[in-house]
């Protein structure tokens, strides 16, 4: 699976105001209900649901929020920059600019566990990194994520 398979221009947003890990959940659920059957509080709910067996926040300013959907959904994803970093509970105890959020159906387990691990790896890379923070729009960024 690529990025661009889960990934839209529409679910990519650079440099969003936001001033706290619940705000930046909410974004994330209404930019995410419009591709989905599900509204944006239920997806709210499945994303801070998970938050509380313990935030994902992977450290280096870096969130990977997710969660399992309906299996009459496909994977979905949501990548957003923030204009400051916000406080996330994250394993560094830092605040995180860049989140790359993933929904996947229920039956994709393994599909939800490789997907991870490819995001991860993307975001481990310092280069890749600095370029999504120095991202200038929606769109540098989606092209940034999906070519690297």
């Amino acid at each position: 699976m690529e990025v661009a398979d889960i990934l839209s221009r529409d679910c990519t947003r650079s440099a969003v105001p936001c001033t706290s890990k619940k705000r930046a959940l909410e974004i994330i659920s209404e930019l995410a209900a419009q591709h989905l059957d599900i509204s944006s509080q239920q997806l709210f709910d499945c994303l801070l649901a998970r938050e509380k067996m313990g935030s994902t926040g992977i450290g280096n300013g870096i969130a990977i929020p997710h969660g399992r959907i309906g299996d009459e959904n496909r994977a979905t994803a949501v990548l957003l920059t923030f204009a400051e970093p916000v406080e996330f509970d994250a394993i560094d105890n830092q605040p995180v600019g860049l989140v790359f959020a993933l929904l996947v159906p229920e039956q994709e387990c393994k599909q939800h566990l490789k997907t991870l691990s490819l995001i991860a790896e993307k975001l481990s890379n310092k280069q890749v990194c600095k370029q999504l923070r120095q991202a200038g729009s929606d769109d540098e960024l989606y092209n940034i994520m999906v070519s690297s």
